[in-house]
């Protein structure tokens, strides 16, 4: 008989250990960047979505709100009501495929009670209807360069509801992104008080000043608020909890207001309002309609950036279109585009790039502190 065939088992060596673990272990830092990568390109993608929503629902929602002033309206509870009743058109987005949030460690597995949320909701609902209404009421006595002179403001009192609130670090780009854009906004009082302005009575005037300056820290307040409700209360960040932040609360606003409209018995004119509107009953009522769709495009933007950045981030959104409004203006109403105008809109740039640059800066930092 032959001798049989020598086996022969090769032991992989301490080196080649090393190797492969060091292989293994690149493989998996080449697949957490890959993933971390996604997720920063996912998070830049919908800031930008709900910037665009933000930005052209308010523009939008402000020209046709100064239409319906311009030509008839007069109605301040029904101003106020199309900024909130226009929620059941965001319903269908529920049956989306949901959005899964990157931060899944911020997923409770306890959600707070029906009480808890009912109450949640109903508080930043009376909040958004006394601001809608104080921004209406501004909005009627106040010549529109003060009006949003005043309502930059907001900026100042977001930043301090967060500090207090939300835990905002304020650093140089955003102290810089802040300033631009205030003084941005204060340039427009300066190109309309020069082109004119009808003169308001002084105790409609000083009543003006107040609802708006009230109004100003109460969206302020509204948004710190908010974001606090999705840290502490929600503790996640779906696009369906922004949904239903929006819904639940317009919904609440919407009951307070309707309930203002009836009381006051200002619903008794609105038929005398829409046949005296000077572009038709048809116009009327589509002016209306789109008011309100412009107003939910902008608290989808709004209500995103604020958990997906900050409270103080979606006001400071917010502002930059204040500038951009007069240059729709321009286009829809023949509104001249001055100098004063350009330097407004390009200190609102400059201050928005400021702060997504600031971000930009957090999130290379944060990376760099994984590595």
């Amino acid at each position: 008989m032959g001798e049989a065939p020598e086996i022969q088992l090769q032991v992989p060596s301490e080196d080649e250990k090393l190797n492969e673990d060091s292989v293994e272990q690149q493989t998996n830092g080449n697949q957490s960047t890959t993933i971390t990568q996604q997720r920063t390109y996912k998070w830049w993608l919908l800031m930008t979505i709900y910037t665009f929503f933000l930005l052209s629902g308010q523009s939008v929602a402000t020209l046709l709100g100064r239409l319906y002033y311009d030509k008839g309206g007069n109605s301040k509870w029904l101003a106020t009501i199309v900024q909130v009743v226009g929620f059941p058109i965001l319903i269908p987005l529920y049956y989306l495929p949901s959005y899964k949030s990157s931060h899944t460690s911020n997923i409770t597995t306890n959600p707070p009670s029906l009480l808890v949320l009912s109450g949640m909701y109903f508080g930043l609902g009376l909040l958004l209807a006394a601001g809608c209404l104080l921004y209406s009421v501004g909005l009627l006595y106040l010549p529109v360069s003060t009006y949003s002179l005043i309502c930059a403001s907001q900026l100042a009192f977001n930043a301090l509801f967060s500090f207090f609130f939300n835990s905002q670090k304020f650093t140089p780009f955003i102290i810089n992104s802040l300033v631009l854009l205030t003084i941005s906004s204060t340039l427009l009082v300066f190109q309309n008080d020069s082109s004119g302005s009808t003169p308001v009575p002084r105790a409609k005037y000083v009543i003006g000043f107040v609802c708006t300056v009230a109004a100003s820290a109460g969206y302020g307040l509204m948004l710190s608020l908010t974001q606090l409700c999705f840290e502490k209360i929600l503790k996640k960040q779906t696009f369906k909890a922004v949904l239903d932040m929006i819904i639940y609360q317009s919904s609440a606003a919407t009951l307070m207001i309707s309930v203002g409209l009836f009381a006051s018995g200002e619903w008794k004119s609105l038929g005398e309002e829409m046949e005296g509107f000077k572009l038709g009953k048809s116009a009327y009522v589509n002016v209306l309609v789109w008011i309100a769709v412009g107003w939910q495009v902008f608290s989808i933007g709004a209500v995103g950036l604020i958990f997906e950045a900050s409270s103080l981030f979606s006001n400071v959104i917010s502002t930059l279109g204040l500038p951009i409004v007069p240059v729709f203006a321009m286009v829809f109403f023949h509104d001249p585009m001055t100098g004063v105008k350009v330097i407004s809109m390009l200190l609102a740039i400059w201050g928005f790039v400021s702060y997504v640059y600031q971000h930009y800066l957090d999130d290379r930092n944060s990376d760099t502190g994984k590595l």
